[in-house]
């Protein structure tokens, strides 16, 4: 499984709003053309959290899907409720977390 984690800032109070525009984006074909198979969105006072979990990593389908229309509504509609973390964001991996440490239990 591979993970990637997003972070960028957020309101509380849009939490809502937020998770509509992702119920409905997940509603459509847009998590299947960029390999998606779970999401799980955090809030932590005005930080937002967003972690994919995917077969393999996202970020190649990511960039193809950046051209297609739903990807294109997602992102507009989240712009209204989402801002960059980094002030200097560019592109989807200027958001993404890097992971360094990771651990299993061989044992679960």
């Amino acid at each position: 499984m591979h993970r990637t984690l997003i972070v960028a800032k957020m309101a509380p109070s849009e939490t809502e709003a937020v998770a509509k525009i992702f119920a409905d984006s997940d509603a459509s074909d847009l998590p299947h053309l960029i390999g998606v198979r779970r999401r799980t969105l955090f809030r932590f006072h005005e930080l937002y959290f967003h972690l994919v979990e995917a077969d393999q990593d996202i970020t190649p389908d990511l960039y193809k899907a950046r051209s297609h229309p739903l990807y294109a509504e997602i992102n507009t509609r989240l712009a209204e409720h989402i801002r960059p973390y980094d002030p200097a964001w560019r592109e989807p991996k200027d958001a993404m977390a890097q992971p360094f440490y990771t651990w299993e239990n061989d044992h679960a």
